[in-house]
């Protein structure tokens, strides 16, 4: 589905509400495009406080409707880029004075019927899930909160 606006529109949305903005287009599955929009991040606002992890991929797919260049865009997207784009903050979170990364994750949940007719979609979902686990518990003593949210 295509949401209506965009980056930009939304970014001026913000400003029109008395806050700042920074519009990039960045695909997460690429390292040199990530670093870059944290770089600019960094550079206009003084570093990072914040990060949501949010973008996502998903395709309620059984195994056999899946092809693999599907399951590889889920989870070049949803494990893989949250991972990435937590790394590259990650220098700059330390430095904070309340640092936190909020995942847009399911919780785990290893019963069957949460993986049943899209074993992929969820495997993907649940790498962002992984991640908070590991990464709350090896950022805690640098102070850094790491948690999911399942709306």
């Amino acid at each position: 589905p295509k949401l209506p606006g965009t980056i930009y529109t939304a970014a001026e949305e913000i400003e029109a509400a008395g806050g700042k903005s920074l519009p990039c287009l960045v695909d997460i599955r690429y390292e040199d495009q990530v670093q870059s929009a944290v770089e600019q991040a960094v550079q206009k606002f003084g570093g990072i406080d914040v990060l949501v992890n949010n973008a996502s991929a998903i395709s309620l797919t059984g195994t056999l409707e899946t092809p693999m260049k599907r399951y590889d865009l889920m989870n070049g997207i949803n494990a893989r880029g949250t991972y990435l784009v937590s790394q590259k903050c990650l220098p700059y979170l330390k430095t904070g004075t309340n640092p936190h990364i909020l995942n847009i994750s399911p919780p785990l949940n290893m019963q069957a019927k949460w993986f049943k007719g899209h074993v992929a979609y969820t495997m993907a979902k649940y790498g962002m899930s992984m991640g908070v686990l590991g990464m709350a518990e090896e950022f805690k003593p640098d102070r850094i909160a790491v948690n999911a949210l399942w709306p």
